[in-house]
């Protein structure tokens, strides 16, 4: 397998999400612009893919990343990402028109021309989406792109965001909605079908998920 590109030694933009594989909650998408200087800022916070740390540490660190690099992040709410999926009908179109919202966002703010993103589908998805700033950036797509510290940055904005509009929603609903996609979500799921009703259900949840079909199956 070849060694993939190293672009440490150039500012970039890192584009990733969080809440894809969440049934409760927003996706968010955060995209971080890193110049060589700044990186060496994120190296010293310890910045590195969000799955390799612990919720806690996340949310202490994101306010740093926050300081240190101009960002943009973007969340879709349940409810707006029913919509946007009963419009477009496809995850992979609907993230990529939250990576070029991020992306659009954050060229308004900074001067790039290369981005890098994790590989989730074609990447004309993502330059289709675009407006015309954003048209003229270089877009990289890989596997295990969070290996990038600006990707990783993002990455951790991101899983901020989303841990802190899913504890939101928890608290509005007066009960726990649990990450991830789980039997204890399912759970979740049923208790706010019977305190609230099913409509309630697309105010917290991405109702395309097999869950919402396991949630409503079961007595």
């Amino acid at each position: 397998m070849p060694t993939p590109p190293d672009f440490s030694a150039l500012s970039r933009i890192g584009i990733d999400e969080s809440g894809k594989g969440d049934y409760f909650g927003p996706l968010v998408i955060a995209a971080v612009f890193v110049t060589p200087m700044t990186q060496q800022d994120l190296l010293l916070l310890q910045v590195r893919d969000s799955k390799k740390i612990s919720d806690g540490r996340i949310v202490e660190i994101a306010p740093d990343i926050r300081l240190v690099c101009p960002h943009s992040v973007v969340a879709i709410g349940p409810q707006r990402y029913n919509e946007l999926y009963a419009t477009i009908k496809n995850l992979n179109r609907l993230l990529a028109w939250g990576h070029a919202r991020a992306l659009e966002n954050l060229l308004q703010q900074v001067d790039c021309d290369l981005a890098i993103s994790d590989q989730f589908g074609d990447e004309r998805l993502i330059l289709n989406a675009l407006q015309e700033k954003g048209k003229q950036i270089r877009l990289v797509q890989r596997t295990k792109a969070e290996a990038d510290v600006a990707v990783a940055a993002a990455s951790i904005l991101a899983r901020a965001e989303f841990l802190q509009r899913l504890q939101r929603l928890s608290l509005e609903m007066s009960m726990t909605l649990p990450k991830g996609a789980s039997p204890a979500v399912e759970l979740a799921g049923r208790m706010v079908i019977r305190k609230y009703g099913q409509d309630r259900l697309r105010a917290v949840a991405k109702l395309h998920f097999k869950t919402t079909k396991q949630i409503l199956d079961k007595p």
